[in-house]
């Protein structure tokens, strides 16, 4: 199983710039078949070290999460994800 896990820092941090974008993520589910689980959730906290939103997908291997980053669904979110992020980071790991 692999693990792909993403934070998003927004250059907008209001509150629907946040709701629209956790729903932009979790619209995903359901429509790449590659994607086992998806899980999208906001800060609470709102630290100075906080992002804004975290992103946890999980995949049955290397060459699932491979197709995902290419399907046309992800594709559309990574375009919305460009015009409203400020910055991400990423960790993908083995389970």
């Amino acid at each position: 199983m692999i693990t792909h896990i993403v934070f998003f820092k927004l250059k907008e941090r209001t509150e629907a710039v946040v709701a629209e974008t956790v729903q932009v993520l979790k619209n995903m589910e359901g429509k790449i078949p590659q994607l086992r689980y998806i899980e999208v959730g906001a800060d609470v906290l709102h630290t100075e070290r906080s992002y804004d939103i975290a992103l946890v997908t999980k995949f049955d291997s290397l060459e699932d999460l491979d197709a995902y980053q290419v399907h046309p669904v992800h594709q559309e979110v990574i375009k919305y994800m460009s015009t409203v992020r400020e910055s991400s980071v990423a960790v993908d790991y083995e389970s």
